[in-house]
């Protein structure tokens, strides 16, 4: 009896709860009804346009879909919402304080089109579904209004999109009281899933089998599993150098939570990043593997590279930086044009000492820079004309500007030379001495303010998988809890906006 210590009498006894537990819920679903729950299932997901993603050969389209281009990456998805439960669900068990009651998200797709239908034998449904009940769209999400439905009732979205790929994820958002909303496994289009169906009870089978293996490995003295959802291995995240705190803060975040992972962050710039990741994926898929990176970039990722996934992170805003020698607090959006085309060049025709003005701006690999030139001066920077950044080598350039590797360095580089002006994301700005942050048109670059404010400096921050990586991979898990987990705290507090906040699913779905 030698090996009857505590530690395996604590195993013994988990066994043995974990055999009570499986008996409990058999006989639980047997015997005692489930709460209200709302399913929902994609009982279909095809593309219709000839420029659809969907990882097989282009399907074959006769007649009106080859009438329109704006249809070319066209999808259709069916979507099933169903009562599953066993007691009836009316409008006012919806939880939602706004008009929906629930709301699809069809992930990277924008909603073009929807038709809603229901069974022969339920068609008083379609009386809830107008706009002055909840329903739209807005996007890639779809909101449903507070549907009245007994049990076994359901209806159908048939919805048309744009963009994205075939198999992105769907998810419905909602609740509902004393109950719960959950996604179905989806068999043939009108299956109605069973009280206890064949997948329960095999999950059941393998709860316990899994339990019982926890308990073995505690007596044979191995180690302590991983926390649900989380990987071992290591993994190295590339990408914004804009986006490089927040990430290194949310991969320390992941190794404490996570025991076993190694995550290291090497920035070089988003679109350094994105070559990177497809290099490193096409030469793992020559042998079937999926290589540990993942890419963080300022903005979407540029063409030709259809084997990258975006998954949205955030909203991130940028600013303007000048050295403290420049007084200057508030520059219009035409004045900051008119210093990046040269025709203002310096600082005191506006307003400010005088002294020339020298343009610090990050090399072509940086996000920052491709979302400033879009989304800021709606042109190209002018070219490099300078490599100390203080003299043109360059005669006959109109502008004194130089190209440096990093955020960092540009911080830096603006804070020792008197008339400089850069670029940054704030949290790394309002750290540096030597400089200070822009107003553009009288607006800052605050997080804060980001849902009303019309500052124009800011973008979505993606993280880039190449395909889908393994569901129990490090890339995998790392990817969910930056956009679904416990590091959306750490992305919000590192001065970013979730995406998947509920203000968030606007802001990015708008920008």
């Amino acid at each position: 009896m030698d090996w009857l210590n505590a530690e395996n009498a604590i195993a013994v006894g988990t066994a043995v709860l974990g055999l009570v537990a499986s008996v409990a819920v058999v006989w639980y679903e047997r015997r005692i009804p489930r709460r209200k729950r709302i399913g929902f299932r994609v009982q279909m997901d095809t593309p219709i346009g000839s420029q659809a993603r969907n990882g097989r050969r282009t399907n074959v389209r006769l007649g009106l879909f080859n009438d329109f281009s704006d249809l070319s990456d066209a999808t259709l998805v069916l979507l099933r919402i169903e009562n599953d439960g066993v007691q009836s669900i009316a409008s006012d068990d919806y939880t939602s304080r706004e008009l929906h009651g629930l709301a699809a998200v069809f992930t990277g797709r924008t909603i073009r089109g929807i038709a809603v239908t229901q069974p022969a034998n339920a068609a008083h449904l379609m009386g809830h579904f107008t706009p002055a009940a909840g329903l739209r769209y807005d996007g890639d999400t779809l909101y449903l209004p507070k549907v009245p439905l007994n049990k076994g009732q359901h209806f159908k979205v048939l919805a048309l999109m744009t963009g994205g790929a075939v198999g992105d994820e769907v998810e419905v958002i909602g609740g509902i009281r004393d109950g719960e909303v959950k996604r179905n496994q989806s068999t043939t289009v009108d299956d109605k899933p069973p009280l206890f169906s064949r997948p329960a009870r095999l999950i059941t089978v393998l709860s316990t089998v899994c339990i019982i293996a926890l308990a073995s490995i505690i007596v044979m003295g191995n180690d302590v599993p991983l926390p649900i959802g989380c990987a071992r291995g290591t993994l190295t995240v590339t990408g914004s150098t804009a986006f490089a705190p927040a990430a290194e803060e949310l991969a320390e975040g992941y190794e404490r939570a996570c025991p076993g992972s190694d995550i290291a962050v090497d920035d070089h710039g988003s679109t350094a990043g994105i070559r990177a990741l497809d290099a490193a994926g096409a030469h793992a898929a020559s042998s079937g593997d999926s290589p540990p990176l993942i890419a963080f970039s300022d903005g979407p990722k540029p063409n030709g590279y259809p084997e990258l996934r975006e998954n949205p992170v955030a909203v991130s805003v940028f600013t303007l930086v000048v050295n403290d020698r420049v007084t200057v607090q508030d520059l219009s959006l035409a004045e900051v044009r008119k210093i990046y085309r040269g025709e203002i060049r310096n600082w005191k025709d506006v307003g400010g000492p005088g002294l020339p003005i020298l343009l610090v701006s990050r090399d072509a690999n940086s996000g920052t820079r491709e979302v400033f030139q879009r989304r800021v001066l709606e042109r190209n920077e002018p070219a490099n004309s300078s490599r100390d950044c203080r003299t043109k080598d360059d005669p006959d350039a109109t502008v004194i500007r130089c190209e440096l590797d990093s955020t960092a360095q540009v911080l830096s580089t603006v804070a020792r030379l008197p008339g400089a002006i850069g670029y940054s994301e704030p949290r790394s700005a309002s750290g540096t001495k030597g400089l200070h942050p822009l107003h553009i048109d009288g607006q800052t670059a605050s997080i804060e303010s980001i849902g009303t404010s019309r500052y124009p400096y800011r973008e979505i921050e993606y993280a880039y998988t190449y395909g889908r990586p393994p569901a129990d991979s490090l890339a995998s898990s790392f990817v969910n809890y930056v956009t679904r987990g416990a590091g959306q705290d750490v992305v919000r507090d590192q001065g970013h906006f979730p995406c998947l906040s509920p203000e968030g699913l606007r802001l990015c779905g708008g920008l």
